[in-house]
């Protein structure tokens, strides 16, 4: 099943079928909505002129990429920082893979070196790294073996977890209940953590302090011995 995000059919075909932008789409996902992230290579692109190839984005100008990023509206809400994190991963992608993202995945047997292979490029952390793998397995047939289980909770089935389970308006309004969810779950939990630490620290008791000799009063005819 191909990728069918709720966004233009020119941003989903370039997905489908450049493995690069997919990947950039990935690492864009981040403090902007989902949609947004997923429609930017194809408007990176068009700003460009031409299709993102790594090498040439490896030695693009980093000022000018910046301004590239930056044009309104800007390709993502940080548009310097992430157009130096896709310059570093397309450096990445061009020394490391010849310039052939898709052998990113190609080339591995196991779920685990797929996992792997996906959380050492620069900017994928173990989260998104076992989103991508869901997004392979469930997206575009990348299924090695044990590739559900490398994708933790992201690749069970029937579920609105992330966008490798989005296919329509409705499954991302579903993605974006839970994701909302999850972070209400650890902002409780923030909060309760904290609580409790101050409730600690208000009823642990002081440490005693050692008792000082009380002077001697002094003699009142003034006479000594």
């Amino acid at each position: 099943m191909p990728i069918t995000l709720p966004i233009e059919d020119e941003a989903n075909d370039l997905l489908n079928r450049d493995p690069f932008a997919l990947l950039t789409a990935m690492l864009l996902d981040q403090q902007v909505p989902l949609e947004r992230a997923f429609a930017a290579p194809r408007e990176l692109a068009d700003r460009l002129g031409r299709g993102l190839d790594p090498g040439e984005l490896a030695a693009y100008d980093p000022d000018a990429l910046v301004e590239v990023f930056s044009r309104k509206p800007a390709l993502h809400r940080y548009p310097k920082s992430m157009a130096a994190r896709v310059q570093t991963l397309a450096r990445a992608i061009s020394d490391d893979y010849d310039g052939d993202a898709a052998a990113v995945w190609k080339g591995a047997t196991t779920g685990a070196e797929l996992y792997r292979r996906v959380a050492a490029l620069p900017g994928f952390g173990e989260q998104k790294a076992k989103i991508f793998v869901a997004l392979l397995g469930k997206r575009l047939d990348v299924r090695p073996e044990g590739w559900r289980e490398a994708a933790g909770s992201y690749g069970e089935e029937g579920t609105h977890r992330s966008v490798a389970d989005i296919v329509d308006e409705e499954s991302l309004g579903k993605v974006r209940s839970f994701k909302q969810e999850m972070k209400a779950a650890a902002k409780s939990a923030k909060t309760a953590k904290t609580a409790k630490t101050a409730k600690t620290a208000k009823t642990a008791k002081p440490a005693k302090t050692a008792k000082t000799a009380k002077p001697e009063p002094p003699n009142p005819t003034g006479a000594a011995g």
